[in-house]
């Protein structure tokens, strides 16, 4: 898989706490783990969208980080309010994680991210476009 980068969002992960510093950067890295494991995808984009780190593939749905002086005590990855992504992840894993409406999925500083789980969600993502019409998104 090729990966494109634009070097703003290295200079965007600066700009984050120390304590979060890692965590956005955790996440970044299961969506490229993740990116790795889908046969199909070719290439991912990495760049920023409305000031945070982002992710856009050819069939997929944008996925986004970031971390918020609004909401200092957590951080969060992003999809499309108007997709089937949230709502499919409620169902398929319920309480396990904790959602922002129909928008994001939150951690606190503290938490154990569910790390199989969480890459199942960013593939669902990163193949939206091709999995969106099957049930449950395919998951």
């Amino acid at each position: 898989m090729n990966l494109i980068q634009n070097p703003a969002v290295q200079e965007k992960f600066k700009t984050y706490p120390a304590a979060f510093k890692s965590k956005v950067a955790f996440l970044r890295e299961l969506i490229l783990e993740a990116a790795n494991e889908v046969e199909t995808l070719d290439e991912l984009e990495e760049t920023l969208k409305w000031g945070e780190p982002s992710y856009l593939t050819k069939h997929g749905s944008t996925i986004r980080l970031d971390w918020k002086a609004k909401t200092p005590e957590q951080y969060a990855i992003y999809f499309k309010c108007t997709s089937l992504l949230v709502e499919t992840f409620r169902e398929v894993y319920g309480d396990l994680f904790h959602y922002e409406n129909n928008r994001a999925i939150l951690f606190k500083l503290d938490d154990k991210v569910p790390i199989k789980q969480l890459k199942q969600c960013i593939k669902a993502a990163l193949n939206y476009h091709k999995v969106k019409k099957l049930p449950l998104l395919g998951m």
